[in-house]
């Protein structure tokens, strides 16, 4: 599953109910049946790199690949929710949107008009770890891609009257998501698995808080973490190495440094905030239930296991429960879920929507059985090759575009300070070995310590049991 579960999963889970008012299984497409082995037949060649810093401390990695005449330009900014303090959230989203109200060069809404007009394609995202932006333009664009993207990055307009707007936009997005299907939660759920501050609030912040930001709070946020020394840029496709050098010290170059962003503390206990909470959503359609384990971070070991092994356990519908409980027993309408990865402590998450008048407790038996059965005798051999080839598949398709390419770099870059590990991080995920994989489910899923979301409907009282899991 895509690392930014939480929203992937709402939204489309929502939609779903509009749309239809039963869930659709997304379906996983293999390019290889489960018995023959892709990982024997084809080699991955690794990316073709160069990074180097400018002295303001802008990061530059450049992937030149000319095998069609795209170019995406990717701006990574090490701010997320993560960096916000208590009574001031929402900033790292608010800014998603104030990156687009106009700058020195750029009006309003322009940055949308000159992307589009070019011929690209362009938009930004916030998540717990990050807020980047982005566009995909013909090759001979690349000027004005980075000429936007710097203009921004050096003169933001910060006014009272943009950060008015923003904030009712950021306002009305987060009554549009909580007035959906199971709109709230996720929200809800973050604070049962975290206990730190900085890893259990949510993402697009709290009304109160947008309300009682000022001018200068959001000048200040933006200073210190917009800065270029608290970013990377990513420049990959069809492009000439020295002419892009020359734009980037041309657009970036004297942008001026700014302070180092304060530290922040993600540390976490073992044990989960909470292990139970009903949450009684008047807009859900039928009852349901979220299962949360607290897991180590991004790019252990023991997180790669588990990141595979929620491939194999729900992922798509040869995955053990989409076939144990969708398949066999008939009892659910959807299941999904996957690891959510942060660069602190993380989360396992299995999101069940089961059809109505089911017990939602034996539902919640089998799937801690299947865990089970992964932690006693681990994934089987059909299982491993399975995995492999879904691992080179997802990696081969992810090269292909060049917005995927440089998103992905940015992510290495910024978080680990190291871009070069695209190239080896397939090679770490085929490592897991299923000893690994057996180990690290038995030791962080096979256990008491976990979060269980109960979802009612408010209007329709629980339509199923939902009492809390026997352990």
């Amino acid at each position: 599953m895509n690392k930014k579960i939480i929203y992937v999963m709402t939204s489309v889970l929502s939609l779903a109910v509009l749309a239809t008012g039963i869930f659709a299984q997304t379906k996983t497409t293999n390019t290889k049946s489960t018995g023959e082995k892709m990982s024997g037949n084809f080699k991955v060649q690794p990316l073709k790199l160069e990074q180097f810093t400018l002295d303001n401390g802008l990061r530059v990695i450049l992937n030149q690949e000319n095998t069609a005449p795209v170019v995406a330009v990717a701006v990574y900014y090490d701010v997320g929710s993560r960096n916000e303090r208590q009574g001031r959230t929402g900033f790292a989203h608010l800014f998603e949107h104030m990156m687009f109200q106009g700058s020195e060069n750029v009006k309003k809404a322009e940055h949308f008009q000159y992307v589009f007009n070019a011929g690209g394609t362009m938009n930004g995202t916030t998540s717990t770890e990050r807020t980047n932006y982005f566009e995909g333009l013909p090759a001979n664009q690349l000027p004005l891609g980075l000429w936007l993207e710097s203009d921004r990055m050096r003169s933001l307009a910060i006014t009272e009257e943009n950060l008015t707007n923003q904030r009712n936009a950021v306002q009305e997005e987060k009554r549009l998501g909580e007035n959906q299907p199971f709109g709230q939660v996720f929200d809800q759920l973050n604070s049962m698995v975290y206990k730190n501050f900085a890893n259990s609030h949510s993402v697009i912040g709290s009304m109160e808080d947008l309300n009682a930001a000022t001018v200068k709070d959001v000048q200040d946020f933006f200073r210190i973490n917009y800065a270029p020394n608290n970013a990377v840029l990513v420049i990959s496709g069809a492009f000439e190495t020295n002419q892009a050098k020359e734009l980037i010290k041309k657009y970036f170059a004297t942008i001026p440094k700014q302070p180092k962003p304060p530290a922040i503390d993600v540390s976490e206990p073992k044990e989960v905030a909470q292990t139970y909470k009903k949450f009684e959503d008047k807009l859900a359609p039928f009852p349901a239930f979220i299962l949360a384990w607290k897991i180590p971070q991004r790019r252990t070991p023991e997180y790669t296991a588990l990141e595979l092994a929620s491939k194999l356990i729900n992922d798509g519908e040869s995955s053990r429960l989409y076939q144990k409980l969708v398949k066999g027993e008939e009892s659910v309408l959807q299941i999904q879920g996957g690891a959510d990865e942060r660069r602190g402590p993380s989360s396992f998450i299995i999101f069940t929507i089961p059809k109505p008048g089911k017990d939602l407790s034996k539902i919640r038996e089998t799937i801690m059985n299947e865990i089970k059965d992964m932690a006693t005798n681990g994934p089987t051999a059909e299982e491993m090759q399975k995995l492999h080839n879904q691992l080179f598949n997802d990696t081969v398709r992810s090269r292909q575009s060049a917005l995927a390419r440089a998103q992905r770099i940015a992510e290495f870059a910024l978080y680990d300070n190291d871009p070069t590990l695209v190239n080896s991080d397939l090679d770490e995920q085929l490592k897991i070995t299923p000893a690994q994989i057996k180990d690290a489910v038995n030791k962080y899923l096979n256990t008491e310590n976990r979060a269980l979301l109960d979802i009612v409907p408010a209007a329709k009282g629980s339509g199923a049991n939902t009492k809390p899991m026997e352990n």
